[in-house]
């Protein structure tokens, strides 16, 4: 009898390993759920001492009730070109800590490869520090838990388009799959993950372990009001909450869910949020309203972002951002 017993406990423990190996991607696109994007333009890459997010900020952030971080990479500076274009190990002992301790939160970690603007003015000078990062973060995270996903690049852009990009995905992806075969891969169009061009993404219908990502800023006139970088600079004072705005967010989301049904893939919201310039008001009708019709399109979903522009977090005062985090994860009832 102990000896069956002891059996049963070995098949199941086999079981459980090879699930562990394998999960499916919807439910690990469930298993996001509620994320936000951290620490892309934090000095902590420069030096943890400078550091503005520290490891309080993962347990608030579970305690909040978010379930998932989107850490966004910009490696290309931390990179030796005469070296194969090798990682330093500075950069790895702060991406090591990241993870560590999302991961000890019990977070769901997604490695955003974020540098969107190198790889868009100039993808064929960028390929290959591009496929190295790929070579050695996949080696580097190869015994890592099912929790930690992959996104092979940020918002393809620019002179990377549709089918550059689907050529460039391709080969990352199977750079990825030669040491990480069954992780869960997060992939999103050309144009800047736009939703309006999901058509033109062709991913290996073979290969199930992937989510699609779309971004969603619009209308920008609204998210992008008074942010510098961009022509709506000098707008301000823009509402948002009209019936045919709420509209156009049902009808986008719709055509994205569509495709998702006809190509059988989970989606993840990868961005989206209005910057601070917009009235308080409008923004947290903006991201309670995109943030609840993604979750019931079942799409998991990371706000943009942490500190910074778009902020959910001020590290002047040391709190949350109180409406934007309850537009958010609205409190219980």
């Amino acid at each position: 009898m102990r000896l069956s017993l002891f059996v049963l406990t070995i098949v199941l423990c086999l079981r459980t390993s090879a699930q562990a190996q394998a999960l499916d991607a919807f439910e690990q696109n469930r298993l996001l759920g509620r994320g936000v994007n951290i620490i892309g333009y934090d000095p902590i890459w420069r030096s943890r001492d400078q550091a503005r997010f520290q490891e309080k900020h993962f347990r608030l952030l579970k305690e909040a009730g978010f379930q998932s971080v989107r850490i966004n990479l910009h490696p290309f500076r931390h990179m030796d070109q005469s070296k194969g274009w090798t990682l330093r190990p500075a950069w790895w002992e702060t991406l090591d800590w990241a993870v560590d301790k999302a991961t000890a939160q019990g977070l769901q970690v997604i490695l955003d490869f974020h540098e969107f603007n190198a790889m868009g003015q100039d993808p064929a000078a960028r390929k290959a520090p591009f496929m190295a990062f790929w070579e050695q973060v996949s080696e580097h995270c190869r015994n890592a838990p099912n929790s930690v996903l992959f996104e092979i690049l940020n918002e393809p852009n620019k002179e990377l388009n549709p089918a550059l990009w689907n050529q460039y995905l391709r080969e990352a992806l199977a750079v990825i799959r030669k040491t990480n075969p069954t992780r869960t891969v997060v992939i999103g169009p050309a144009f800047w993950n736009s939703v309006d061009h999901l058509r033109e993404l062709e991913l290996p219908a073979a290969d199930r372990h992937l989510i699609v990502t779309v971004h969603y800023y619009k209308p920008m006139a609204f998210t992008h009001q008074g942010a510098p970088w961009t022509g709506e600079k000098d707008k301000s004072g823009i509402a948002w909450g009209t019936e045919a705005e709420r509209k156009a967010v049902e009808e986008d989301f719709a055509k994205v869910s569509a495709w998702a049904k006809e190509h059988q893939r989970p989606i993840l919201l990868g961005e989206f949020g209005a910057y601070d310039k917009a009235p308080m008001e409008s923004r947290v009708r903006y991201i309670d309203f995109v943030a609840r019709t993604a979750e019931a399109s079942g799409w998991s979903w990371a706000y943009w972002q942490f500190d910074g522009d778009f902020i959910l977090w001020d590290m002047k005062s040391d709190q949350w951002i109180e409406p934007i985090l309850r537009g958010l994860i609205p409190s219980k009832p």
